[in-house]
């Protein structure tokens, strides 16, 4: 192979990664054909929602990698998709590439939710500590603590309606007042939990670049079809952006330690085979 590696075009498009594209692609058009004219939410029938949430499947593991929240979003993934993947696959064959690419997009949510994991935890404390020592004056401390978010639509409106009601009680009957909160909490706590869901091929499409630096370390890539750079850098220059940005990137939605995961993920499973060889 030649050690530079400019992309030409959809000139070389093998059986899995064409069928991934027309996946995604078909799943893309599903989402916003259904939201649009019945208004049916398929993120949250097939993105992955946390473990602990009933909304919960199995399933979802697979499907929300075949789930993108908007254009830029699958033409980014798509892309990548196509240009590390199609070498990969023609040098693997597509049965190595599709077992890689199912584990490496498992492997990134099992990373994000790990993390994820910690991350809620001090909010179900907090929660369960409430449910267990109700009292008005914890209503207001959990309410102004960092530990209450707001994420989501369905969150806010029995918020709205919780806050109505607690405000229009707590002068006249402090009691019932208390039981609203109890009975709020019950409702938050789910509403929290099912509130994040995951989606795109993000994570396995990183375990692919991770891959394609492994397998051709000094291959270039050109950044912006302009910037060459080597691939083994582009590789660490972007899983460190992803560490960096899992840690102090706290307010936007993207899933950096799934990113992360599909690339650790692709990393071992790549050490397990050359050890098998």
């Amino acid at each position: 192979m030649s050690n530079q590696y400019r992309p030409q075009g959809f000139r070389v498009l093998p059986p899995v990664v064409k069928n991934l594209l027309i996946i995604n692609g078909v799943f893309f058009l599903a989402t916003i054909t259904l939201q649009n004219a019945w208004g049916i939410d398929l993120v949250d029938y097939l993105g992955l929602h946390y473990i602990a949430s009933e909304k919960f499947s199995v399933f979802q593991f697979i499907t929300y990698m075949f789930m993108h929240g908007g254009f830029s979003h699958i033409l980014f993934n798509m892309f990548a998709l196509w240009m590390f993947g199609n070498v990969l696959e023609n040098v693997w064959g597509p049965k190595r590439f599709l077992t890689y690419y199912i584990i490496t997009g498992i492997g990134a949510a099992i990373v994000h939710y790990v993390v994820f994991y910690f991350q809620v935890s001090p909010v179900l404390d907090a929660i369960q500590d409430f449910v267990q020592n109700p009292s008005n004056i914890k209503v207001k401390e959990f309410l102004d603590s960092s530990n209450f978010q707001i994420s989501s639509y369905e969150m806010q409106n029995h918020y709205q309606t919780f806050v109505r009601s607690y405000n229009n009680l707590i002068g006249s009957n402090p009691e019932r007042a208390l039981q609203t909160a109890i009975d709020y909490m019950s409702i938050y706590k789910t509403d929290f939990l099912n509130a994040p869901v995951v989606i795109g091929a993000s994570g396995a499409v990183f375990g692919i670049l991770l891959a394609f630096g492994m397998m051709f370390p000094n291959s270039l890539i050109y950044i912006y079809f302009a910037f060459p750079i080597k691939a083994k850098y582009f590789v660490i220059i972007y899983g460190a952006i992803e560490l960096f940005s899992g840690f102090y990137d706290t307010t936007s939605n993207v899933a950096h330690f799934a990113h992360l995961g599909g690339m650790i993920f692709g990393f071992f499973l790549i050490k397990y085979w050359k050890k098998k060889v």
